[in-house]
């Protein structure tokens, strides 16, 4: 436990001089704080077993009404991690990496309990269900990336799954109704390539609301992260850019989106109606 008034490496380094003093902490939180994303690996191959127990921390996570509405498709093929390397926007390391993890929204089998047993599922088409879904696969993939930290490995999701969701699908056959809504590399960070240092987020002030929503302090908050930010990115020795500048530009054009302007019409042709 941490005494009062006590801020930890790892906790000064997520939040810089905005860091929280915490009156609790352990091993698990101080795990979770020093989370940064590794795009350089080694070759080395995982330990035996290692995917099982990814997958079985994965399944201890929450799952509405115990559903279990996700699958995931575990990657080691050379070739086919390069494909969707390709596919991802040419992100090296989905091939580099050993084991990439493809996490999928999956009401596939529930479907074909539907079938087998005569029912009709009258509430899979519905978007209540789709959001069920990635709900239960992001929840499932963040403790596998919890449990991966754990044990060493460096991580890192690859969001570019969905710029081509279709291909996506068939190079992995997924079934009418499962889609791949995001990846995650895992292995060993190539120390030749160290990952960047842990990055600043948004002051608890940003995210954090007692009671009722109140974004009055807001302005000054964003303006001191955007500060923050840059001192993080000159370290590393990157442009510098506010988190403002950052997002205005991220979410700010369609063009930005990578073709996942056009998503909502691959859902559906994967098999979720959205209605």
């Amino acid at each position: 436990m941490l005494d009062t008034n006590v801020r930890s490496s790892g906790l000064v380094e997520r939040y810089r001089e905005a860091a929280p003093a915490l009156a609790v902490s352990n091993v698990v939180i101080d795990s979770l704080l020093q989370h940064r994303s590794v795009r350089a690996y080694t070759q080395q191959a995982l330990p035996p077993g290692t995917l099982e127990a990814l997958v079985a921390a994965a399944q201890s996570a929450a799952t509405s009404s115990n559903l279990q509405t996700w699958s995931v498709v575990a990657v080691q093929d050379p070739a086919r991690r390069e494909r969707l390397a390709v596919l991802a926007g040419n992100q090296r390391h989905v091939a580099e990496a050993p084991l990439f993890l493809a996490w999928i929204a999956d009401l596939s089998r529930a479907e074909r309990r539907g079938e087998q047993a005569g029912q009709p599922m009258e509430a899979l088409p519905y978007l209540e269900a789709f959001m069920l879904a990635v709900i239960d696969a992001a929840l499932a993939a963040q403790n596998a990336t919890a449990a991966a930290e754990s044990l060493g490995l460096g991580t890192v999701y690859i969001g570019g799954m969905r710029n081509h969701p279709e291909h996506v699908a068939a190079e992995l056959a997924l079934p009418p109704g499962a889609m791949v809504v995001f990846g995650l590399c895992v292995g060993y960070a190539d120390p030749g390539q160290p990952a960047a240092m842990v990055k600043p987020r948004l002051p608890q002030s940003a995210v954090l609301f007692h009671e009722q929503y109140d974004v009055s302090a807001e302005p000054g908050i964003i303006a001191g992260y955007d500060e923050t930010l840059r001192a993080f990115q000159q370290e590393q020795s990157m442009k510098p850019q506010g988190w403002s500048e950052l997002i205005t530009k991220r979410l700010g054009s369609a063009k930005a989106l990578s073709g996942r302007d056009h998503l909502r019409e691959a859902v559906i042709k994967l098999g979720f109606s959205l209605k």
